[in-house]
């Protein structure tokens, strides 16, 4: 767990789980938040290996939309290309590069999220 940072605590309070009362509102609150904050596509890097990714680490990629609303129900997920496929990978597993501040911030938002071990 990481340094409480109380500006990006009240903003992910008041915009991304506002009148979220369980998981399932929790979860969509943060796609809603992420998919309305997002300019995409942007450019990414891979800052960290996950096992249902084929990413590898510094692996620089394009991320061209939130995956869809079932596919984020226990973690976000944005879909890039990789090798000629469409693939869904957390979104947590990835920086934005040359991006816009929003697009910047709210990917923050969510690292910050789960560096702080909050669940849906």
């Amino acid at each position: 767990m990481s340094v409480k940072d109380t500006v990006r605590e009240e903003r992910i309070t008041m915009e991304a789980v506002v009148d979220a009362y369980g998981p399932e509102e929790r979860a969509m609150g943060w796609y809603y938040y992420l998919d309305d904050r997002i300019t995409f596509p942007f450019g990414a890097e891979c800052i960290a290996v996950n096992k249902r990714s084929p990413l590898e680490l510094n692996e620089r990629v394009t991320v061209a939309r939130m995956a869809g609303e079932e596919d984020c129900e226990r973690d976000m997920y944005v879909e890039i290309s990789w090798k000629g496929k469409t693939l869904a990978i957390p979104l947590s597993q990835i920086k934005p590069l040359n991006a816009g501040e929003d697009t910047v911030e709210a990917i923050g938002d969510w690292h910050y999220w789960k560096e702080q071990g909050y669940l849906f």
